[in-house]
């Protein structure tokens, strides 16, 4: 599982070294091999790849005439890029999803369970108290989404 909020600094080439205690599980599930794709938050989801090819499977099966459906396979699938963690566990998040997201520096890895949500620190704060105060009601999902798993 991956879980635990960890603070951490993009270096000057977009990489972000993934937390030790992440590596192992990583290297044994998926080799280091992570798909990274946008969010509607303005963060990134960072999936380890047999994650990511589920989630692909079940976003893909959705009723494409469903506008929203083509919106969040657009974003989702179309932004979807592979990388791999390298020797130093370290991967090179691509220049146009830290351009999506703001990221700069300061960064913020969000466990989520089956996959990483990647923030910058300040949008991170910024969210996360607006989140604890109640605000930003989207209202419901569409019929086919309710039961989406992502």
């Amino acid at each position: 599982m991956l879980r635990g909020l960890n603070e951490l600094t993009l270096d000057a080439k977009g990489r972000l070294a993934i937390p030790t205690r992440y590596r192992q599980e990583l290297t044994d599930s998926c080799a280091g091999q992570l798909v990274v794709t946008v969010d509607r938050d303005h963060c990134l989801l960072v999936y380890p790849f047999p994650e990511w090819e589920i989630v692909e499977k079940k976003i893909v099966k959705l009723p494409a005439l469903n506008s929203r459906v083509r919106q969040l396979q657009r974003l989702l699938i179309g932004h979807a890029t592979e990388v791999e963690m390298d020797g130093s566990g370290r991967v090179l998040v691509p220049p146009p999803l830290r351009d999506y997201a703001d990221l700069d520096k300061k960064v913020v890895l969000l466990g989520q369970g089956n996959k990483f949500e990647l923030w910058d620190a300040q949008r991170w704060q910024d969210r996360r108290q607006e989140w604890l105060e109640g605000g930003e009601d989207e209202g419901s999902l569409p019929e086919e989404l309710e039961t989406l798993s992502l």
